[in-house]
Formats: C-alpha cells, sequence, structure tokens
C-alpha cells in the first residue's frame, strides 16, 4: 500500500536524522541535537503524510505541531524529534490495526447521509427520477472515496468496481449488485423513467446505504 510504505520511508529517514544526534556543552549542562536540514526536511515530509492520512484535525498532527512548539532552555533539538519519531512509529501501529479514523471520512459520512435522506423523500413525493440520481450521485462518489482509501486509479464507475473487486476490497456478489445500482443510476440520468420502478429506487437507497456502512464509514 503507498501510504504504509511511505510510512516506512519516514521512519527509515527519521533512522538517518538519528545518526546525526550529537551534544553539545551548554554551560551548565550539556544539550542534545539532530542536524537541522534533515530534521526540517523530515518534518514537512512527515506533516504532509499526516495530514494525508489522517486529516488536518487528527490528534496525530495536532500532537506533532505541539510537540513543535516546546522550548527547551538549552535549544535542544534532539529531544524534539525523538518525540516525533516515536508518534509517527504509533501512527503506523494505528494505521496498520485499522484504528484511524479520517475526518474526511467522518465528513463524507454526514454528507452522503443528508443526501440519501432527500433521495427517500424525494420518492416518498412520487420523484423517482430525482431520487434515483441523487442516490446514483452518493453511489458513484463513494466508490470513488473508496478508490482513493485503497491507492486504486480513479475512472469510470465500472472499471473503479472492477478494480475494488479485483482488489479483494470486496467480493464478486458485491460488484454484481454495484452494477445493477449503476443501471439503474444511468437509466435515471438519461430520463428513461420506464426502465425502473419506485420499488427498485427504494431498494437502490437501501443498498447504498449498506454499502457505505460496510465499506466506506468506520
Amino acid at each position: 500500500m503507498k501510504f504504509l510504505n511511505r510510512i516506512d520511508q519516514l521512519i527509515e529517514e527519521a533512522k538517518d536524522v538519528l545518526k546525526s544526534k550529537y551534544v553539545k556543552d551548554a554551560g551548565f549542562s550539556t544539550a542534545s541535537y539532530v542536524d537541522d536540514f534533515k530534521y526540517e526536511q523530515w518534518k514537512i515530509k512527515v506533516k504532509n503524510l499526516l495530514e494525508l492520512v489522517s486529516g488536518k484535525e487528527s490528534i496525530y498532527l495536532n500532537n506533532f505541531y505541539e510537540i513543535d512548539k516546546l522550548k527547551y532552555m538549552t535549544g535542544d533539538t534532539y529531544p524534539k524529534f525523538n518525540k516525533q519519531y516515536a508518534l509517527l512509529n504509533a501512527f503506523k501501529d494505528d494505521y496498520i490495526n485499522g484504528y484511524l479514523t479520517s475526518v474526511k471520512n467522518m465528513i463524507e459520512a454526514d454528507v452522503f447521509d443528508s443526501e440519501l435522506e432527500q433521495a427517500t423523500e424525494l420518492l416518498k413525493n412520487k420523484y423517482k427520477l430525482a431520487s434515483a440520481v441523487i442516490a446514483g450521485v452518493v453511489l458513484e462518489t463513494s466508490i470513488r472515496s473508496l478508490c482513493i482509501n485503497n491507492n486504486l486509479p480513479i475512472g469510470k464507475l465500472d472499471k473503479m468496481n472492477s478494480d475494488l473487486a479485483k482488489a479483494g476490497i470486496y467480493n464478486k456478489l458485491q460488484q454484481k449488485r454495484i452494477t445493477a445500482l449503476a443501471d439503474i443510476r444511468n437509466s435515471a440520468a438519461h430520463g428513461k423513467i420506464e426502465e425502473f420502478t419506485d420499488d427498485d429506487v427504494k431498494l437502490m437507497i437501501r443498498d447504498v446505504e449498506n454499502f457505505l456502512s460496510s465499506y466506506l464509514i468506520w
């Protein structure tokens, strides 16, 4: 996985920064430092990774910044680096074990819920075409997000659906159901209202909700 590989790369770079550690006499005590250039480069890369994977409001990114603000009387840089290195290792452990909840995913979940509620209300008021279009948009957006989360290319819905199944994100049965839902979406998008019923749209909304719960919202 791309992000896991990047985490490992930055852990290896941290080891290189660690090798640059040196101690200076600070008069009344000693102070520990690491190479400023290597350290600054490493920090920028780690900040970018933390934001990409866990979001701007994540506890990891906020803690990383808080450590960066620490002030030591002797101006030591090694203690700060060491804390941030430990944070990166903790981040890797949570990433591998699936304990990260992206703020982006939580926001998407709220938006999807709202859109599907709107689709349900439209269907109740006999606007099945508009309802199917909205449910279809949620479906395609969620498939796209799932591809991004699993480092798969973005493309047409049928291709993304196929790629996700091939990658083992979900099984062939789920792939076939997504294809069926996409057919309803396509018919609605082209105004072919005779090709699907109210019940088809009702089941579509239910299946999209189940898909979100099973594969995207965590």
